[in-house]
This record gives C-alpha cells, structure tokens and sequence, in this order.
C-alpha cells in the first residue's frame, strides 16, 4: 500500500472528513515520525511496532564490482521491530 492508497482507504471509511483533511493528517502523523527519529528518538505505535534509529559505524568496505577496499562512513539507519499484535496477525494468531 503507498500512501494514496492509505489516504483513499481512510477517506472512504470516513466520509464525515474531506480527502484533504485525510491527506493532512497522514502528512502530519509521517512527519512526526520523522522529525523524531531525526532528533534520535524512539517512536512507539502499539500493537503495530517501534521505529528507532541505529548506529553504523564506520568500517572498511569492498566494492563487489571491483574487489577494491573503501572506507565507509558512519551512518544512522532506521530501524522498525514489529508489535506482538502485528506479529501475532501476520502468523495466522
């Protein structure tokens, strides 16, 4: 599902709210997440799962073109664990 979808599906099981309020609140509720993540913290949904942030760190890579040896830089990637609930529906429970 990509976010329009998302966005029709909730405009569709809410028609009291207009397509662009529907849309808004999506927008707002993503950039929430991201604006903490991005300040390093820890975003909980229950039921659903967390979204935090790791640390890479620094380490020699290899090109796999080339076999060549490269530095690469420490990074932060986002990390997502699921929820029991989420867990417990993908796996028939």
């Amino acid at each position: 599902m990509i976010r329009s979808e998302l966005v029709d599906k909730i405009a569709a099981e809410n028609p009291h709210l207009y397509q662009r309020d529907v849309e808004l609140i999506v927008a707002t509720i993503f950039d929430e997440i991201i604006d903490a993540m991005a300040n390093g913290d820890r975003v909980e949904l229950r039921g659903f799962g967390s979204f935090s942030v790791k640390k890479r760190e620094a380490r020699i890579g290899r090109n796999p073109r080339t076999g060549e040896s490269v530095q690469v830089e420490e990074k932060y990637v986002p990390f997502f664990k699921t929820g029991k609930l989420l867990r417990d529906r993908l796996n028939g429970g």
